[in-house]
């Protein structure tokens, strides 16, 4: 499926927590892991994206060669850029784009003296909870039950 949707490109809200080619490059990323870009779905130009994004081109320029270093995505000159269809690079880079936060989290965790039974406990009571439900959950309970 060669087709494209450039509609939700624009739903991307950047954020001073890392650099703006690193967020376009796991925006893609989470739209490959969710099936909404399918291996060998071709992308927008860079132009077309620095456009949409209303970013610098060399920022998009270099997006596109992050990606294409860690195999996201294939670039030839006269066809564009599409999503790699190469299904074990696809599942490396999902299981990396799921231990990053993990790994975050984790040390939060140890940081504050959070056992590992006591951490399983909270997934297992919280994981099911909408993140509405989850703002909704008192500190103060929370609290108690640490």
């Amino acid at each position: 499926n060669k087709e494209r949707s450039d509609s939700s490109l624009k739903e991307i809200k950047f954020n001073s927590n890392s650099p703006i080619y690193l967020q376009i490059s796991k925006y893609f990323e989470s739209r490959v892991f969710l099936g909404e870009l399918e291996p060998g779905s071709l992308i927008p130009s860079r132009r077309e994206l620095a456009g949409i994004l209303g970013v610098n081109l060399n920022t998009v320029q270099k997006a596109y060669s992050y990606m294409d270093e860690i195999g996201l995505i294939i670039t030839e000159k006269s066809k564009g850029s599409v999503i790699t269809s190469d299904l074990e690079i696809l599942h490396q880079l999902r299981d990396d784009y799921i231990k990053e936060p993990l790994i975050e989290f984790i040390s939060s965790m140890k940081s504050i003296n959070i056992g590992k039974e006591k951490v399983i406990d909270l997934l297992d009571k919280y994981y099911d909870k909408t993140k509405e439900d989850l703002l909704d959950d008192t500190s103060t309970e929370f609290n108690k039950e640490i």
